[in-house]
């Protein structure tokens, strides 16, 4: 194990460049178990952060324990924002984690402001926050515990079957407060997941904790995304995904195609160069210049084989921009229920809690 950086507010001159004076930094941290990945602790003077009322998410706040993500999800939209730190978007943005170590006390704090309306929080918007730095931190109960405890929604998206390990006390604040779950399942072929994905778990593990969740009651959303021009975007792939989907007990699907934010377009389009090289010309003609979005006819072209595929597997769900925000959207505490949950009876005879309204959700 190494330590560096031990004292605050001093200069570590062997630090990582952007790390030198980062605020709050306690140590770096690397183990055996994370081979290849440095933990930087540091001390978070905030937990809760508002999204700009320009943004396209439809939610207010969000809470990211982990900057970074060990995940390595080749086009995560997210590593642009390593670059904050002076670290680059690629091979830093997956081994060069920042970890709040005291994000739950900081946002216990928050929560007990008279300020604080109990609007919806979301949790894996960013960064996963059920990567595998929180087998490690166990930042989660704390998180989940202040929230539920200030009577506060929230959602959680991952990737992380580490989910598994929370479902009894997520269980616990859905009966007081609305608990949304989602998994995030991209790629569903093995080889190519592990190339594009490779530090995730399997489609199979996810699908796994998927009904797993389902079993403890609640109704689980999965984001099927994104899905990848040429690679995953054929009807045998997308029918494949929504039989795996709706056998593992979800009951709801968000798909959306493949965005390459900046940061992330230049670490994809080198992967692409390295794995599918006869592609690069296609994915040009997709997404040229800084252009981050498919155009809107493949998505239409998209939503024509999704749609009816999902409406033979008898699942609810919707393309990501179908109810895009446009303008701010302030008060979702009001349209969120906080008295109702995600929990529902099962069959085999659990006791459901609040019954949920259709409308409105964090998903």
């Amino acid at each position: 194990m190494r330590w560096q950086g031990q004292e605050l507010g001093v200069a570590d001159a062997a630090a990582l460049p952007g790390l030198e004076h980062l605020n709050g930094l306690v140590q770096s941290v690397t183990t055996p178990e994370f081979a290849g990945v440095t933990f930087h602790e540091v001390l978070a003077k905030t937990a809760l952060n508002h999204v700009p009322g320009a943004s396209a998410m439809p939610f207010d706040w969000t809470v990211n324990p982990y900057r970074g993500c060990s995940h390595a999800c080749v086009y995560c939209f997210a590593r642009g924002t390593h670059e904050y730190l002076e670290l680059d978007a690629g091979r830093d943005f997956d081994s060069q984690v920042i970890v709040k170590i005291n994000v739950a006390e900081v946002l216990e704090k928050e929560l007990r402001r008279r300020s604080w309306n109990r609007e919806p929080v979301m949790l894996g918007t960013n960064t996963d926050p059920y990567q595998r730095a929180e087998g490690r931190y166990r930042l989660m109960p704390g998180i989940v515990s202040a929230l539920t405890d200030s009577g506060t929604p929230f959602s959680i998206l991952t990737k992380g079957t580490l989910l598994r390990r929370d479902l009894p006390l997520l269980r616990e604040a859905a009966a007081s407060v609305r608990v949304s779950l989602a998994m995030s399942i991209a790629v569903f072929d093995d080889a190519l997941q592990h190339l594009i994905e490779p530090g995730t778990p399997t489609a199979a593990a996810r699908l796994e904790t998927v009904r797993a969740a389902t079993e403890a009651g609640f109704h689980v959303t999965v984001f099927l995304m994104p899905i990848l021009p040429h690679l995953t975007d054929s009807i045998a792939a997308i029918d494949d995904a929504l039989t795996r989907i709706k056998a593992a007990g979800a009951t709801r699907v968000v798909y959306g195609a493949l965005h390459l934010r900046p940061g992330a377009k230049q670490w994809f389009m080198q992967w692409l160069g390295e794995q599918h090289p006869e592609l690069v010309s296609s994915y040009l003609g997709l997404y040229p210049g800084a252009s981050a979005t498919a155009p809107k006819a493949y998505r239409a072209w998209l939503a024509k084989r999704v749609r009816p595929l999902l409406r033979v597997h008898g699942l609810d769900g919707r393309a990501e921009d179908d109810h895009p925000r446009g303008t701010p959207m302030s008060g979702l505490a009001a349209r969120a229920d906080a008295r109702a949950s995600e929990i529902v009876t099962t069959s085999r005879g659990r006791a459901s809690a609040v019954t949920t309204p259709a409308e409105p959700r964090l998903f």
